[in-house]
């Protein structure tokens, strides 16, 4: 995991240092937090695996088609590396930790010459049938064109709470009338 980290910090310093767009000081580049919370009903056991890499498929839209860099074949495991595309981007991303034990999984991305994000995932079971997740998003310019960047994704963060609630509900109303009777 820490060689995970340390590529992630230096293709960070690589893209920011390559930049074709040059930083001057009084350019600030942008960070920003975004919290949400939501219930998925399962327990902890079922609703953990919702939120890797290859379990998000089932929920997350056609738009979450990881490519797996490693391990492959493509499973979760902590130190998972794999690309995402963000619309004309594409995003390599890193799995830096995946704590089943202590419910804390949490990624790290980033796309070249704009932006690095880190997402934090803790769950909290409810009862014997739900489970709260946790997720905080921070991201992160590395350049001056990464700040509209982070602007947007911040302003989509604000409703994924909902989406994501949304998303999962949905797969899981389908998924247990698809199993009922079999």
């Amino acid at each position: 995991m820490k060689s995970l980290l340390l590529l992630i910090a230096i293709a960070t310093r690589a893209a920011a240092g390559f930049s074709q767009a040059p930083t001057t000081s009084s350019e600030a580049l942008m960070h920003t937090e975004t919290a949400f919370s939501l219930v998925v009903h399962l327990p902890y056991a079922e609703t953990d695996p919702l939120f890797g890499p290859e379990g998000e498929r089932a929920w997350a839209g056609k738009h979450w088609d990881p490519q797996f860099i490693y391990p492959k074949p493509a499973h979760d495991v902590e130190g998972a590396v794999f690309t995402i595309k963000h619309g004309a981007f594409s995003a390599v991303w890193g799995r830096t930790v995946f704590d089943i034990e202590a419910r804390h999984f949490q990624y790290v991305y980033f796309i070249p010459d704009l932006m690095v994000t880190t997402i934090d995932v803790r769950f909290k079971p409810l009862n014997e049938t739900s489970t709260q997740v946790n997720v905080v998003y921070a991201r992160t310019a590395i350049t001056p064109d990464g700040n509209e960047h982070v602007v947007a994704m911040t302003e989509g963060d604000k409703s994924a709470g909902k989406d994501w609630q949304q998303a999962i509900d949905t797969y899981l109303a389908t998924h247990k009338a698809s199993t009922i009777g079999q």
